[in-house]
């Protein structure tokens, strides 16, 4: 799909998920390569829409981008929050490939980026300050550097503008992923337990593979990836990849002279899961 398209997408789905502060309150064929599924299979989301929760038009808003195989709903319940305690306006959105958002043969910083750079002018919300964690988090430091204009404040959560090392498991996951094999018609709790099982022979970890099953849905009967996982194979290395550097800090202090450093105790990788007060916390503390 071309970035216009994709775009145009977005945007019809924005509109329509608007809402008023007050309301906040082996391999088988249909996983080697599946389109994105469709607003009837994700338990009435919607489609490709990011979400927009209204708020103060004066205040920056506040935009969450998700990690690899994550999706905006990784943020919906910290962005809720936000929204009600800051009065700003919150957009979380998924990323190409992920989520509800189309798929694409294309995928690096650079277009991702680029995606950002026409969706958050034409949603009226530049600037805005960008919260991004793991991939999201690279991607959002891109958006500051090539567009410093579009980003009042930028907090990259979990990741450093460096070449991600020690996170070959991606690729494992990935292959994983790749060689689930659900029969047609599946209850969906037989289904999602059967991956799992699967999946537990090369991901130990419950709790990860739980994170990699939010990917799986129901279409018309048949249980797809909502991740494209054709264009991660493609593209993993581009996806784990940033300007080298032998220590995080000074390319850090290089790239963002201005950064703070921050550090949430006793979390792991998905900082915004294991401790999400501690983490709405931090993100205020920075927005003030």
């Amino acid at each position: 799909m071309r970035a216009g398209q994709q775009l145009a997408s977005m945007l019809r789905w924005t509109r329509a998920w608007r809402l008023p502060r007050e309301g906040l309150g082996p391999h088988g064929p249909s996983f080697a390569r599946v389109p994105v599924a469709p607003s009837s299979s994700s338990g009435g989301r919607g489609g490709a829409e990011p979400r927009l929760l209204d708020g103060e038009a004066a205040l920056p808003a506040v935009v969450f981008l998700h990690g690899l195989f994550g999706s905006k709903t990784n943020f919906s319940s910290i962005a809720k929050i936000l929204a009600q305690q800051t009065g700003r306006r919150v957009l979380t959105v998924d990323a190409r490939n992920h989520g509800d958002s189309p798929h694409s043969p294309d995928m690096s910083y650079e277009i991702m980026s680029q995606d950002l750079q026409e969706l958050l002018p034409q949603l009226g919300l530049v600037p805005c300050a960008v919260v991004g964690h793991s991939m999201g988090g690279k991607t959002a430091m891109l958006l500051a550097l090539q567009r410093p204009e579009l980003v009042e404040r930028l907090i990259a959560v979990d990741i450093s503008p460096v070449e991600s090392t020690g996170v070959s498991h991606f690729a494992t996951y990935v292959a994983a992923m790749r060689a689930i094999n659900i029969p047609d018609e599946l209850p969906r709790s037989h289904a999602r337990k059967l991956a799992d099982e699967q999946l537990s022979s090369v991901v130990q970890d419950m709790v990860v593979r739980q994170f990699l099953l939010t990917n799986l849905v129901e279409v018309d009967g048949r249980f797809v990836w909502k991740v494209n996982l054709d264009a991660l194979t493609q593209h993993l290395d581009k996806i784990l990849a940033f300007p080298q550097s032998p220590s995080h800090h000074p390319e850090i202090m290089r790239l963002f002279p201005r950064a703070q450093m921050q550090t949430v105790p006793n979390t792991g990788h998905w900082i915004h899961a294991d401790r999400p007060q501690d983490f709405i916390a931090a993100i205020r503390g920075f927005l003030v």
